[in-house]
């Protein structure tokens, strides 16, 4: 049964569907991405991918966030939880909307033991989706946003 907690985006999503793949493999069971997508939805209440999938399409866009707005996600693979306080549609970009978020705590965004630096406010290009695209190195994106 579905608890209604705000879902991840998309490539959040998929980026779980292909980490529970590779942990299994790494344990010697061996699942193709199909049923590891099957099993993300179930795990987020849903019967399958496709009433997921669906589902995530049903849901607000960025453009009917506002200042003042409640969300979650990573930067650069911290999670975190902020307030909006800017939000821009960008024109020579249709679908695309530069945020900025004062974070409800600093995240370390270097990832040297010997070296920290924290951030508190966030600036980022999100699509539709809520990812950005630019990306890490590892291929995720830098910024990843959910609301509900």
């Amino acid at each position: 049964m579905r608890d209604h907690t705000p879902l991840p985006n998309l490539t959040v999503l998929k980026d779980q569907a292909r980490r529970l793949r590779s942990r299994l493999q790494a344990g010697g069971e061996s699942i193709g991405h199909s049923k590891a997508l099957e099993l993300i939805a179930a795990q987020h209440g849903f019967n399958d991918w496709n009433t997921l999938h669906a589902a995530l399409g049903n849901r607000p866009g960025p453009e009917s966030l506002a200042p003042g707005a409640r969300v979650t996600g990573a930067y650069l693979g911290q999670p975190f939880s902020a307030r909006i306080v800017g939000i821009q549609a960008i024109t020579s970009a249709p679908g695309n909307f530069r945020v900025s978020l004062d974070l409800d705590e600093a995240v370390d965004v270097v990832t040297f033991d010997s070296f920290s630096a924290f951030r508190k406010r966030v600036n980022g290009i999100i699509g539709k989706d809520g990812a950005s695209r630019e990306r890490t190195s590892n291929g995720r994106p830098q910024l990843e946003l959910s609301w509900s």
